[in-house]
């Protein structure tokens, strides 16, 4: 264990000359600050300048500037991203007089996790997908899912909803983004359509994801029933996963798309939100999404047995879907043989990748490879305050490496394997794998200073005060603590950090104002799953799994708009649960 950091009184930050009650004057308030020389953390404060309209903009300012600079600015994603984690360090420092080791610190903590597990993720899944393209076995596969689902409307349905949901509940943390878009790019789908499409399609899958891992942190914090929380984000999620299906195809396609695929989605949807709602409510969160995944699957490739659309739709030279005037068109067959062994891969991937995500096999990997260490000048170094917590909270700063449980890893072994059975040497592999890392270079970059922003911000309490300036609406917090769990998981890139984050602000804000704290807390998640579509590491995510790093800004664009829209209908459904008797009953006592 680190021994305390001491630390001075901090110097008056320029924010309290500018708001000097009198020229020349100086008004520094030490009360809420340790005294010199005295070995404590230091205390959050969440109005810096004692202004609270100002201190939230304050606030506000890194991500306004990471999300100019991607969608505005057209600036590179990891420029923007180092600029946003510049004026988040600015800030932490200058305004809210964070200590110099813990924001370095915080960056540095942040940094290492966007590395490890996230990047290590991304790296071995783009590895894994070069291996398939360059010996041709992905081209197999890609013709094999378009006999399966002609029609590239029952392909995002199929891929980017029901396939990527199975990789979010095994793995998550950018897993099923990576592996949709880049099978969507294959099939003939623009970049930017193969990217946000598997962003606007992984929603609600992600309260669920890696073996239920948000909402068992949610319990954690909240000291709420893990069940009851299960159940409350089931009944709410499970009415978003029947309209997501239709969302995604009317996003492709428009309205009169969708509509000629409406017996897919319908049955893709119903069957994946009852199965959600049945394995949330009665068994818990771990194996919600990888249930309900394969029940989705196997029930669009039964209908797909004896149904398919009056018109059928291709990708046109362009990337973009078109209607054509003719009932079917045939794909070409592979033979049987040639399409089983095109599969290998995938399967070894998903064996594994679920395989990894089991407390079993992750227990007896960590056991003789996990890595940990405090973070210095950070463990144990900085306090959450009051109202965002009861009491004060030393918060720790724990840097751990599951060296060989981490889900990247079980890629990494997926791919050396099928590379293997693909008939690579060694050296050859090698040669791929650096090939990739240099590919990937900008985007662990990026994913780094992201969640290096990220740290910043939740260490810093910028994050805390967004938060309170939510928390501050009345009787409309229902809805606005809903978007509170968006802004959570936008500002992390982590439905699992958003509720770490806020779910204890919630169930406070709940009790206070007299509000079911199951249903808050809950909505913190159920809320947040819509922002993982514009958090910036899931869009870079998706921009290098498309090969299409540098359009990030298109990228946001392209998906905002679903993602506020989803937050603000998931925001009116607790408000109405919070205040309508009528929907009293959805609400777990």
């Amino acid at each position: 264990m680190l021994a305390p950091a001491t630390y001075a009184s901090p110097a008056p930050s320029f924010i309290d000359v500018l708001l000097s009650p009198r020229k020349g004057h100086l008004k520094i308030d030490c009360s809420a600050r340790p005294p010199t020389d005295v070995a404590v953390p230091w205390p959050q404060v969440y109005d810096p300048v004692h202004n609270p309209v100002l201190s939230t903009l304050l606030a506000a300012a890194p991500v306004v500037v990471l999300l100019s600079g991607i969608a505005l600015l057209q600036l590179r994603a990891h420029v923007a991203a180092l600029l946003g984690l510049a004026v988040a360090l600015a800030v932490a420092l200058f305004v809210y007089r964070m200590p110099a080791p813990a924001a370095v610190g915080s960056a540095v903590s942040g940094a290492i996790y966007g590395l490890f597990p996230i990047g290590w993720i991304v790296l071995n899944l783009i590895f894994l997908y070069q291996l398939t393209v360059e010996r041709g076995w992905f081209a197999v596969m890609r013709m094999s899912l378009a006999r399966i689902a002609p029609d590239p409307r029952i392909q995002v349905i199929l891929i980017a909803f029901a396939f990527g949901s199975f990789f979010e509940g095994a793995a998550g943390f950018g897993t099923p983004v990576a592996i949709t878009a880049a099978i969507l790019m294959q099939l003939g789908f623009r970049p930017l359509s193969a990217a946000g499409l598997s962003l606007i399609a992984n929603t609600a899958p992600v309260a669920f994801g890696a073996l239920g891992t948000p909402l068992i942190a949610l319990a954690a914090v909240t000291g709420l029933d893990l069940g009851a929380l299960s159940a409350m984000v089931g009944r709410e999620l499970a009415i978003f996963s029947v309209i997501v299906p239709f969302w995604v195809v009317w996003a492709m396609a428009g309205w009169r798309g969708m509509l000629g695929v409406w017996p897919v989605a319908l049955v893709a949807g119903v069957s994946f939100g009852f199965v959600q709602f049945l394995v949330a409510e009665y068994h818990g969160p771990w194996l919600v999404d990888i249930v309900a995944s394969v029940a989705s699957m196997a029930s669009i490739v039964l209908l797909l047995r004896f149904w398919r659309p009056r018109t059928l739709w291709r990708i046109d030279g362009s990337g973009a879907p078109s209607a054509i005037p003719v009932l079917d068109t045939p794909v070409p067959a592979a033979p049987a043989s040639e399409i089983w062994r095109a599969w290998i891969p995938w399967i070894l991937l998903s064996v594994l990748v679920f395989a990894w995500g089991l407390p079993q096999v992750k227990n007896a990997l960590d056991s003789f490879s996990k890595v940990s260490f405090p973070m210095k000048g950070l463990h144990l170094l900085v306090q959450r305050m009051p109202p965002v917590v009861p009491k004060p909270t030393t918060e720790t700063a724990i840097v751990v490496l599951g060296i060989l449980s981490a889900t990247g890893s079980g890629i990494l072994v997926a791919a050396i394997l099928s590379g293997l059975v693909m008939g690579f040497s060694p050296a050859r592999m090698a040669r791929v794998y650096a090939a990739t890392l240099y590919r990937v270079r900008h985007s662990l970059l990026t994913i780094a200073a992201m969640l290096g922003l990220g740290y910043v911000t939740r260490f810093g309490g910028l994050d805390a005060t967004l938060g309170l300036a939510l928390a501050k609406t009345g009787t409309f917090y229902p809805f606005f603590g809903t978007l509170l769990g968006w802004l959570g998981v936008a500002l992390t890139g982590s439905d699992t950090s958003a509720n770490v984050l806020f779910g204890s602000l919630q169930k406070i804000t709940a009790n206070r104002l007299g509000l079911s704290p199951i249903l808050m807390a809950s909505a913190n998640s159920a809320g947040g799953v819509m922002g993982k579509m514009v958090d910036a590491q899931s869009i870079v995510v998706a921009s290098t799994a498309t090969n299409w790093y540098g359009h990030e800004g298109s990228i946001l664009r392209f998906v905002f708009f679903h993602s506020l829209a989803l937050a603000t209908l998931m925001g009116l459904l607790v408000y109405a649960q919070a205040t309508y008797p009528a929907f009293a009953p959805m609400v777990v006592r």
